[in-house]
């Protein structure tokens, strides 16, 4: 549940995903759920010429399972709320 909890708190917010079949999406954070399945909107292809198929696509949903990374912006990542959540998760509370 804590990456749930800090994906949750990142809505609104620009990241980039990217798949295990090497596609990259840039795109505004609009939901997450607990299997972390991801529905972003205003979406843009990183490599458009090796995607040229995907450059229609405005709005997609991601499964979490083909999910390989999520690249955070840099203002995104509060280092003192992931050890605290980090801590607590540990301690089983």
């Amino acid at each position: 549940m804590l990456f749930f909890s800090y994906f949750k708190d990142l809505v609104g917010r620009e990241v980039t995903v990217e798949l295990k079949n090497d596609l990259a999406i840039r795109g505004t954070l609009h939901s997450v759920d607990q299997y972390l399945n991801i529905k972003l909107e205003n979406t843009r292809v990183v490599d458009q010429d090796k995607f040229p198929h995907m450059l229609s696509v405005r709005n997609c949903f991601i499964r979490g399972s083909v999910v390989r990374y999520v690249q955070l912006p840099p203002d995104g990542v509060d280092i003192d709320l992931l050890h605290d959540a980090t801590r607590r998760e540990a301690r089983g509370g």
